[in-house]
């Protein structure tokens, strides 16, 4: 039984890192005032420790799968969960809600390829280095994707074309994705809650909120249980229903790579699409077609959304945690300037992009702008992470027009992300380029028309910011 271990063992010490991060966040007071999250500091541990080699046995690599599922759960489980039933907390349609959060996501992908590719070429240049400009572009899928796509696409383009490193440096700038999502997302989080600008007033900065752990009086329990103790536990029963959604995913994806194994239409490999990588795209569609047949018999009694929430926001701490533990120090730091260099610009670029973008969209515009921002530097889990700070239940629709998001992306960037990022090193510069700049600027010349039934929310933002600031 032995062997059986080491796996067990890899997400103990997630698990550990995870409650060392919130001890600390407990009882060190510069923790709370910055409010980093318990994840980041477990993870950042845990990255010094493997570093050091002080876990006997252990290596970055072996974080790399469990990242990968807990990035996948986190989501699978938001597209199980339903609407919220307080329509005061809702900024209207969830459809147009999600449209606004896919098309900033969806310029900000094309954004940060052009930021990144630019800023390797002039780095190259002038240092007379050769760390290539794909390394660069690469940024996009550690910030705007996140660690699950960063890790997919670094290892195709280093094992099919040639790109060293490009599977680490891609977890390297999802981690610093997650470091950015909370330098700069947790300060404009604290900005939105102490102005007021946040719908959800349950999320205030109060001894609670800064320590991260309720009092003993205070501590509170939203979750319904769903099934009979004497029957099986509530949350049991909704683990296996991920459980459900994960093995019809995984039949669906082993029958199909039988069905497209050796065909390549327009020289795309179809096997590609279909791999266990993508293992998340496919797990979202079966959970909300889930969803809605739950929905459709009747049957959303037997689903507590609550114990759902739970579940995603454990899988977003365990993802962070692991995400972090999985960088390979060496590899930071023999491309340690020119990542900081992009991570920087890019970081800098998405923030204004998600801020300006998001304050047009409503009355919901401030949790849209930082929830954006926070998938644009990490995941949707990071989304979630700095949604929570301004929304601490996830009262409002935003969580939900999240769910909708997901779906949105691929499909609006299906060409993109499953046809041309694939193959992207072997694409001319200016093709590559182009492709990139069409995905920056077409979403942007779109905003206007989800702003026409709009413009009085938006106006209404937009003045409450104006008296904000004077």
């Amino acid at each position: 039984m032995g062997n059986s271990f080491h796996g067990i063992i890899a997400f103990a010490l997630l698990a550990g890192m995870l409650a060392l991060g919130g001890i600390l966040r407990r009882h060190i007071p510069i923790l709370q005032k910055t409010l980093i999250p318990a994840s980041i500091l477990g993870g950042l541990i845990g990255f010094v420790l493997l570093s050091l080699g002080w876990i006997p046995g252990y290596t970055p690599s072996d974080f790399n799968s469990l990242t990968f599922h807990f990035f996948t759960l986190s989501f699978m489980s938001l597209c199980l969960t339903g609407s919220s039933k307080d329509k005061s907390l809702s900024g209207g349609s969830i459809a147009k809600g999600g449209m606004w959060l896919s098309l900033i996501w969806t310029s900000s992908l094309g954004l940060q390829v052009l930021i990144g590719y630019g800023m390797i070429v002039l780095y190259d240049q002038v240092t007379g280095s050769q760390v290539g400009p794909m390394l660069g572009a690469l940024i996009t899928h550690g910030f705007t994707q996140g660690p699950g796509q960063a890790l997919t696409y670094g290892t195709i383009w280093e094992q099919e074309y040639g790109i060293t490193n490009a599977a680490q440096v891609g977890l390297i700038y999802a981690s610093l994705g997650f470091l950015a999502a909370f330098v700069v997302g947790v300060p404009a989080a604290q900005r939105i809650i102490r102005k007021g600008m946040n719908l959800n007033k349950k999320s205030s900065i109060d001894q609670t909120f800064l320590q991260g752990f309720y009092q003993k009086e205070t501590g509170h329990t939203t979750t319904r249980e769903v099934s009979h103790s004497a029957n099986m536990d509530s949350f049991g029963w909704h683990l296996g229903l991920l459980g459900v959604a994960y093995g019809i995913t995984y039949v669906w994806l082993n029958f199909m790579q039988g069905v497209v194994a050796g065909k390549a239409p327009w020289g795309l490999s179809l096997e590609v699409l279909f791999s266990h990588n993508m293992f998340f795209v496919h797990g979202m569609i079966v959970c909300v077609l889930m969803r809605m047949v739950i929905d459709k018999m009747g049957w959303a009694h037997f689903v507590d959304d609550e114990t759902m929430k739970r579940i995603t926001g454990a899988s977003v701490d365990f993802m962070v945690v692991g995400t972090i533990m999985s960088i390979a120090f060496a590899v930071l730091y023999s491309l340690l300037v020119p990542i900081l260099l992009v991570s920087a610009a890019v970081t800098i670029a998405t923030f204004i992009l998600c801020w300006y973008c998001g304050k047009l969209s409503g009355k919901l515009g401030p949790e849209r702008a930082i929830t954006s921002f926070g998938c644009c530097t990490g995941s949707t889990g990071t989304g979630l992470l700095l949604l929570r700070l301004v929304d601490a239940d996830f009262s409002t629709s935003v969580g939900k027009e999240l769910a909708f998001f997901n779906l949105a992306i691929v499909l609006i960037n299906l060409p993109v992300l499953y046809i041309v990022t694939p193959i992207a090193p072997s694409l001319s510069p200016n093709t590559y380029l182009l492709v990139f700049a069409a995905t920056t600027f077409i979403p942007l010349a779109l905003m206007p028309l989800l702003m026409l039934k709009k413009k009085s929310s938006s106006v209404g933002f937009a003045k409450s910011n104006v008296v904000v600031g004077e």
